[in-house]
Parts: structure tokens; sequence; C-alpha cells
């Protein structure tokens, strides 16, 4: 079996002599058929954005001059409840504290740490409300300048296995897997996962991706901790973490769905083609990936399932705005809908913000925002659906970015293997 070591791909990169791919651009060149084997492959970057609930962030913030408060009691931040300690402060007059990324604040149930995270990386001031537990109340203005350290930790990240979801039944049902309330009638589908482009797809013999395996974590510098929790041999995930001060804006940030504000991060790790057996993994296409269709009722209720082909390939990234059938009474919904907030108040999309999911499609009544997401054509008990793709919570165009900026990174010699 033709193999080679870490070493001799090294040794390429750093003479630039290495060949390295993306996912996208190795997929397109195995469904056109052209003739790419081992010896013409060194690496791989793969790459995924989607919501990930697991989600926490590690702050050390400056409250007030030493000697004020003995210890935080409680602590918010842009209204998000963070959790302080495990240290105490100790006269210090500055907090360690814990904020989950999908916790909601207690001044905007629309808005939560996901939103708060993005924030911070944007530079925008952050308030900061601190209880003592002595009941002294202060509170703060600060930005990114002021926040020594910052550490993101992603407890179950980048599953390889996602489940799609509709709802068969004649109710509405808030989730956290549908941007908006789901209505019942099975017209309306809601997936997650970016498919062929996914590490842990493209790695399914387990054979490079594991503890102390070098990452981009939201555009910064990172590393694998091992397995995340809820992992398993049928579904694996991954436990991240990186430092928060060195990632972008551009790759995290809030979504708000049906049960609130989620966080959503984006991954990019780097496959080396050390033999035979990691080069058939990373052949891998969506027309193999199974997608489950399961119950918005509960994950536990598969009812079919469909393939990532059939959901990402062909179909538009980003919707189009047009301004000539914009109505401002009519846009007032599909703004606040908006799970990342990209709607301006003219209409027009902010593309920065925007993640692609498509619900402006759905909720618009005059085409004023257009983009063919796609249907699926399924069997549910014993009768044939066409269901309209209506939510992604997965962003492919970021996953796509973060793989093509992980592999610049290795060509220019900045992201070491």
């Amino acid at each position: 079996m033709s193999k080679r070591s870490l070493d001799d791909i090294n040794e390429k990169i750093k003479k630039g002599e290495a060949n390295v791919f993306t996912a996208q651009e190795l997929k397109e060149a195995i469904k056109n058929e052209e003739d790419i084997k081992f010896d013409d492959v060194d690496v791989v970057t793969t790459g995924t954005c989607g919501i990930m609930s697991g989600t926490a962030a590690i702050f050390h913030i400056g409250v007030t001059e030493p000697g004020i408060f003995q210890k935080a009691k409680s602590v918010y931040l842009n209204g998000v409840p963070a959790f302080p300690g495990p240290c105490p402060n100790e006269l210090l007059g500055s907090i360690d504290v814990i904020a989950y990324g999908t916790e909601h604040s207690v001044r905007d149930h629309e808005y939560g740490g996901g939103f708060l995270f993005k924030d911070i990386l944007s530079g925008k001031d952050i308030d900061v409300e601190v209880e003592s537990i002595d009941g002294q109340k202060f509170e703060t203005i600060v930005n990114i300048e002021d926040i020594p350290r910052a550490q993101i930790i992603g407890v179950r990240m980048a599953f390889r296995n996602y489940t799609a979801f509709v709802n068969p039944k004649n109710d509405i049902v808030n989730s956290i897997f549908n941007g908006i309330p789901m209505e019942g009638g099975l017209d309306q589908l809601s997936f997650s996962g970016c498919g062929d482009l996914n590490p842990l797809q493209n790695d399914a013999s387990g054979n490079i991706i594991k503890e102390g395996t070098k990452i981009l974590f939201n555009g910064g510098p990172g590393v694998v901790l091992g397995s995340g929790t809820r992992s398993s041999d049928a579904k694996p995930n991954l436990m991240l973490t990186a430092d928060m001060l060195q990632m972008s804006s551009e790759y995290i940030g809030g979504f708000k769905t049906g049960a609130g504000p989620e966080i959503y991060d984006s991954v990019a790790i780097p496959i080396p083609i050390l033999n035979e057996e990691i080069f058939n993994d990373v052949k891998i296409l969506n027309s193999d990936i199974p997608l489950v269709i399961a119950d918005i009722h509960g994950r536990h209720l598969p009812l079919t399932e469909t393939s990532y082909d059939k959901v990402w390939e062909g179909y538009d990234e980003r919707p189009t705005f047009n301004s000539s059938n914009f109505n401002k009474e009519d846009n007032a919904e599909i703004q606040k809908s908006c799970p990342t907030n990209a709607i301006n108040d003219n209409g027009t999309i902010d593309l920065d913000k925007c993640f692609g999911c498509g619900l402006c499609v759905y909720l618009n009544k005059n085409d004023t925002y257009t983009m063919n997401l796609g249907s699926v054509d399924v069997e549910i008990e014993n009768k044939n659906h066409n269901i309209p793709i209506t939510c992604r919570q997965s962003d492919i165009q970021r996953g796509k970015k973060i793989s093509s900026k992980l592999k610049q990174l290795i060509i220019d010699k900045e992201f070491d293997l």
C-alpha cells in the first residue's frame, strides 16, 4: 500500500511542493471524473459551519479597582448571564466567568451568547453588570481590547451525522431545529450539516483527527481535545478549544430559532494523506452520505432519509434581494425572523451576517427575496411527498471559506501539520 510520513508532507510544504486541495476542490475533481490518484494529493482541508450548541467561553474581565469587592455572585454581559468562577475574586477587582453560547439575555429574548461572542470579536462595547456576594452592584463597559484572556471550548462540535426535520402533525412546534416555529403539514424541511466537506466525514476510519490535532476554530488556531460529549461510534463529534482573541467575527455568531437564540461556529481540519486508506476516506461524496429525516417532536423519531446531494448540490448559497418588489410592511416579519439579523430596514441583505438559511425566501410574499433552496422527494408512512427545504442550519459558504483559509495558511507555511 502506498504511504508517506507526516515529515515527508511537511518537507514538501516547506519546499512549496505540496499538493493541497480543499475538500470542495477534491470532490469536484472526482465528480468531473478527473484521474486523481494518491500521489496527486498531500493534504485535504475540510471545513464545516453550523449551529453548535455546546459552545462556551471563559473570560477574564476587569470590573473595578482592587479592594472594592470580595467576590462576584452574578454577572451579566449585555444581559447574557455569565457564571463567576471557579476562582474567587479575592478583592482583585476582576472576575473569571463562563458564558454559554446558548444562554439567553435577560433583556432581549432574541439575543444570546452567540450574538455576544460575535459582538466582542467585532470590537463592540459590552455592558458588564456585576453583583457581589454582599449585594454591591457595579457596571462597566469593556471591549475586546480590555479583555486580556478569553478561551472558547466546544464540547460537542462538527458532528459527522446530522438530522433533518419535518412536522408530520397538525400542531406548531417551537424547536432549536428550525429558525421559526415549524407548522405541521409536511411543507417545511430544516436540516444541518455540510455533507462531504465535514471533517469527520472525511476521516471515517478515524486515522487522522485525534486528541492534539491542530485545527482552525472560527478562523483562529485551535486544537482537538478529544471526542466530544454525546459522541458515539454512530454519531461521532469533537471537543475543541482555541484562543477566542485570535478568532474572526465572520465565522461565529448567533442564530435565532423557534426556541430562542443558538450559536454557530466554523471549523476547518487538515487531512494529511498518509496512505491509501486515508485517501479513500476523503473521496466520499454527498451522494454517499445519508441524511435522516426525523419528526421535529424529537430526534428519536426518524421517519425516512435522504442524502446530502439532494439538499446541497445545484442550489443557491445566498438569497438575492429584488428591490423593485420591496414592501416595508411585508418586510417587517422577515426582518424580525432573520436568524442572524442580516435583513436591514430597507430590505437589503448584510452579506457579512447572512447565513444562507433561506427563511427570508420562505417568508416573503412577493419574491422580494429569491433563492433556489431545493426540495426532497421522500416516502413517509407509505405516501410520497415532495417537501421544500425552508431552513438550513449549516452554512456551506462559510464551510468552504474556512477550508480555503486553512489551505492558504498551509501553503503560506503559517499552519504546521
